[in-house]
């Protein structure tokens, strides 16, 4: 026997956080009962509904690496009828994005239906580290550059140790780099705004081993199946 909501991500029907939701929110009956706590235990025998449909079969596993553009909301669909970063990939598997990028920053996300590998990236206990090229409105002094890699204050916690360097300064402002390995809501933006910066523009580069090497902005690959097992290892 396994979690409702953990079977519900292996199933594809959203990451595990997103199936808690839906269970609380009243949507999912399992043998005709509405379910809406947490701790239910089921079985491959057991009839589970989504929106009144049955699970079917476990659907084949699909992971894509895309290079999100500004101006896509990361979610499977918007309430505001925006574009979404799934109206790039024109596949029939129902996927969903692992984690966020907020809809003015661009670079790497991955989209997958493995509710469990998702689960787990976005983990705060799983320390997977993410890339970001950030630039910003003025030149950035040493001492603020040592402040990111120590921790920066938000309202909701002090930031763990960051790795950050500057890339190149100039005339349009100042170009730098920034590793963190939470996922703190829009953290890098608040990182750097606490310091008195205004954020330019930012995009992820990198994400664990992952780059955007060979994927246009805009398009997307699906990852190789070393890389999916290389993904798990980080985990």
């Amino acid at each position: 026997m396994e979690r409702l909501q953990k079977i519900m991500a292996n199933y594809g029907i959203a990451s595990r956080r997103k199936c808690e939701d839906i269970i609380k929110e009243g949507r999912v009956k399992v043998n005709g009962i509405k379910v809406t706590e947490m701790g239910v235990k089921v079985t491959s025998n057991d009839k589970i509904e989504v929106d009144g449909r049955p699970i079917m079969k476990k659907p084949k596993l699909e992971y894509y690496l895309l290079n999100k553009p500004v101006g896509y909301v990361t979610t499977v669909d918007d309430p505001q009828d925006r574009k979404t970063v799934l109206d790039l990939i024109p596949i029939k598997q129902r996927v969903f994005p692992v984690g966020r990028l907020d809809i003015m920053t661009s670079g790497l996300l991955l989209i997958t239906n493995d509710g469990q590998l998702t689960y787990k990236l976005t983990h705060p206990k799983f320390t997977v580290k993410k890339t970001y090229k950030v630039l910003i409105d003025k030149n950035i002094k040493d001492e603020e550059i040592k402040k990111l890699k120590n921790g920066i204050n938000l309202e909701d916690g002090i930031t763990a140790p960051a790795m950050a360097k500057r890339l190149k300064e100039g005339k349009s402002g100042c170009e730098i780099e920034l590793t963190i390995h939470e996922g703190k809501n829009r953290q890098v933006r608040r990182m750097i705004n606490s310091l008195g910066y205004k954020v330019l523009k930012l995009e992820r580069i990198k994400y664990g081993f992952l780059t955007l090497e060979g994927v246009k902005r805009g398009g997307y690959r699906e990852l190789k199946a070393e890389e999916v097992t290389k993904l798990y290892n980080l985990i």
